[in-house]
């Protein structure tokens, strides 16, 4: 069995750098750390997860040996490059696209990678796309919550969904300091991981299917992180306005949803095991979406390798799910061809 990681994350030089030059929120500064929005800080220390988001090289390979990981689909870190403007977005992502493939290239059999969409130039975000996966080999899109003023299912952006329909792929939409305001009220202990993130990230699904996203593209796929967030726990309460009568949102948002909430869900979301260690969310998320939408997911290295892989290894599950979860889903999903087994340590 092959065991895949399909949230490994990255920087570039140049994405340092546009981060450190940037006047206003998303950037960074020496001996402070990022700041996502406003003055609110989040400390990188130096043996921190900076390093090894810069390390392409032996070190990311040997420490998935040591965890048993085999391939880890590599992506541009959080806030990516959408909060930019679009023309230092576009070449922000280009770099990263193009770095990425050369890395892909040096470790053909352990990495692979997800492109990076410069979502603020509309027509450039299309060929982006369309170079990364027909070009390059990308497996599919990995975007965030917001785009630093709007957000995925917007009209504007419509032309770009076509596209990943189009190409099936699927969209890894990952979580970011959340627009949100009132969720910033505590700074980034509320607004961050701990509760913010995984909001706007539910909040973003849940309006693609209120505003007719999924009907108007049936063929798209979406990833989430964290077990989905709360959506499996939510499964029934997201119906309550189907069943209650009021679930087409203002005419001027949209047309709402053909189907209840839960039709959706159950059809476009696949979710991944990333940082969320509750045994009780594993499994409240089998029962809710079933196994064949469960991957691995690893989150590194804003999580341990080996705490990801040994949480799995944990649960009391058979082998063919586990086989589905580390390998099968992700190889179905993402098209993935046949590759060599290297891991170090097995799962079972």
């Amino acid at each position: 069995m092959r065991v895949i990681d399909v949230e490994h994350h990255f920087v570039t030089p140049l994405y340092t750098e546009t981060l450190r030059a940037n006047k206003t929120a998303p950037r960074a500064e020496d001996g402070k750390g990022v700041a996502y929005f406003e003055d609110t800080w989040v400390p990188t220390p130096p043996a921190g997860p900076g390093r090894k988001l810069a390390d392409m090289g032996e070190g990311r390979i040997r420490e998935m040996d040591e965890a048993g990981i085999d391939l880890a689909m590599l992506s541009l870190t959080a806030p990516g490059v959408e909060p930019f403007e679009p023309a230092v977005s576009t070449r922000v992502a280009r770099d990263a696209n193009d770095r990425l493939a050369e890395y892909v290239a040096a470790y053909p059999d352990r990495l692979d990678g997800w492109a990076t969409v410069p979502v603020r130039d509309h027509e450039e975000s299309v060929k982006e796309l369309e170079r990364c996966v027909n070009e390059l080999g990308f497996k599919g899109w990995h975007t965030h919550s917001n785009f630093g003023d709007s957000y995925l299912d917007e009209k504007r952006y419509w032309p770009l969904l076509a596209k990943v329909e189009e190409l099936g792929v699927p969209i890894y939409l990952h979580p970011t300091a959340p627009m949100i305001p009132e969720l910033r009220t505590f700074g980034y202990c509320l607004a961050g991981p701990t509760f913010g993130f995984g909001v706007e990230v539910m909040y973003v699904f849940l309006r693609m299917i209120h505003r007719g996203v999924f009907d108007e593209f049936p063929k798209l796929k979406i990833i989430l992180g964290h077990f989905g967030e709360a959506i499996p726990f939510l499964l029934d309460r997201v119906d309550t306005a189907y069943r209650q009568g009021y679930s087409n949102p203002r005419p001027e948002v949209g047309p709402g949803s053909a189907e209840p909430a839960s039709y959706y869900v159950r059809k476009h979301l696949w979710v991944t095991s990333s940082g969320n260690y509750l045994p009780a969310a594993f499994h409240c998320t089998r029962e809710a979406l079933g196994v064949d939408k469960m991957l691995l997911g690893t989150d590194y290295p804003f999580e341990q390798l080996s705490t990801g892989v040994d949480f799995l290894r944990e649960r009391p599950i058979s082998g063919d799910e586990m086989m589905r979860i580390c390998e099968s889903n992700a190889v179905e999903l993402l098209r993935l061809s046949d590759g060599p087994e290297v891991t170090a340590v097995s799962l079972r």
